[in-house]
């Protein structure tokens, strides 16, 4: 024990306590201070609130960059709504899954939690039924479909192996147990940008025949930038049931208060040029603030947080970014991608015109079309307006002018 207090009292001779360090980095961790999203929670407050009176709401697709917070705010309104008493399915789209198996399970734990409420229960029941059809129907078409049968299907009943018709019908089973029991089934699934263009435009008209007979099944999903441009080319109606608020860098306002605001609660401080410098090196993008945030903590001596202890937390963030964030997007890339990628950067953050990037190639743009479309499946980039690129990971560009100081 007197060894362990001798190594504290060290350690905090050293530095500002890292055990207190407030900061929270990593892939979806809650930050200490949830700046700037207030607008959206506030907005699914009161959807899940007219959904469970029979009003109808519209289901929401949080958009944007990677590194925006959007998992995190997704998961924040996820449990306000179970806080809410509605019943809320958590879920995050693959690559190579398909949706049916992606949904089954989550239906089948909703169904049966419904079916213990008296009023509901028979409905829930039916519905249990309805996806023992769907499943056994549809297993030939998706064979990653898993999920445990607790009820014989009902012929006719979400069974004829369309996957537009039956998803409908077995939605609409949830919806009516749901409006039965008395509450609201929200549904939140994360990287849907994943989700085949087929089963995407599905499960889009599974969702508007719920909205049409005002059923309180809701959908919070969450995506890169091109999701809604999928959404639209999988269903045409699809902004019209959605509403997509933009997850986006933080204003300096909410950027210097997801800074200042942890370290304040823990009874220390930060210079104002501190915080300063960490805005310019994040560009106010949440990820990068906690990362940022965290490494000047552990840097400091003493408080105040200096723009000095920011300037020397820079250098081991970005090292460690390079490594981890940064580069796991980047093994994944063929030479022919990276070679685009390099080209873009050279160009700055962007967007980019496709025909200036093809140009720094010193190639024809409709021969680099199938680069441009592979990076865009895989997550990289995406296209802001007709013709446009643009990077998909913030900061990305100065990346790979780290990385690939000069083209392949």
């Amino acid at each position: 024990m007197d060894n362990y207090r001798f190594y504290v009292n060290y350690i905090n001779h050293l530095n500002l306590d890292p055990i207190r360090n407030p900061f929270a980095p990593g892939a979806g961790s809650q930050p200490p201070e949830l700046a700037g999203r207030d607008a959206v929670r506030a907005d699914m407050r009161i959807a899940l609130a007219r959904l469970r009176i029979g009003r109808p709401a519209k289901s929401v697709m949080l958009v944007g960059l990677r590194g925006v917070g959007k998992t995190v705010l997704l998961d924040k309104i996820c449990e306000e709504a179970e806080d809410a008493g509605v019943l809320t399915l958590r879920m995050e789209a693959q690559e190579n899954r398909s949706l049916p198996a992606l949904l089954a399970p989550q239906l089948r734990v909703a169904l049966l939690k419904l079916s213990r409420v008296a009023q509901a229960t028979d409905i829930a029941v039916r519905g249990l039924r309805a996806l023992a059809g769907f499943a056994g129907k549809l297993k030939l078409m998706f064979g990653d479909i898993e999920v445990g049968i607790d009820y014989e299907p009902e012929p006719g009943l979400a069974d004829n192996g369309d996957l537009e018709g039956d998803l409908a019908m077995l939605l609409e089973q949830v919806g009516l147990a749901a409006r039965a029991a008395g509450t609201v089934v929200a549904i939140f699934i994360d990287e849907l940008q994943y989700v085949a263009e087929a089963q995407l435009g599905a499960f889009v008209a599974a969702l508007h025949l719920c909205a049409q007979k005002r059923l309180p099944v809701v959908v919070i999903g969450a995506g890169l930038p091109q999701l809604r441009a999928h959404l639209g080319e999988a269903k045409s109606y699809s902004e019209r049931l959605f509403d997509f608020p933009f997850v986006g860098a933080l204003s300096p306002e909410d950027a210097s208060a997801a800074i200042t605001r942890p370290i304040e609660q823990e009874e220390e401080c930060i210079d104002s040029d501190a915080v300063d410098l960490i805005l310019q090196k994040t560009q106010g993008y949440p990820y990068f603030l906690q990362e940022w945030g965290g490494e000047a903590w552990n840097t400091a001596a003493t408080s105040p947080i200096t723009r000095e202890d920011v300037r020397i937390a820079s250098e081991v963030v970005v090292a460690s970014l390079d490594e981890s964030f940064f580069r796991v997007r980047f093994d994944r890339l063929t030479v022919k991608e990276k070679d685009y990628l390099r080209a873009m950067a050279t160009l700055g953050p962007g967007p980019h015109r496709s025909g200036d990037i093809a140009a720094a190639l010193g190639k024809e743009s409709q021969a680099l079309g199938p680069v441009r479309g592979s990076l865009i499946s895989k997550g990289m980039i995406w296209s802001p307006t007709h013709g446009d690129t643009a990077f998909t990971v913030p900061l990305f560009d100065e990346f790979m002018m780290r990385i690939m100081p000069r083209p392949i």
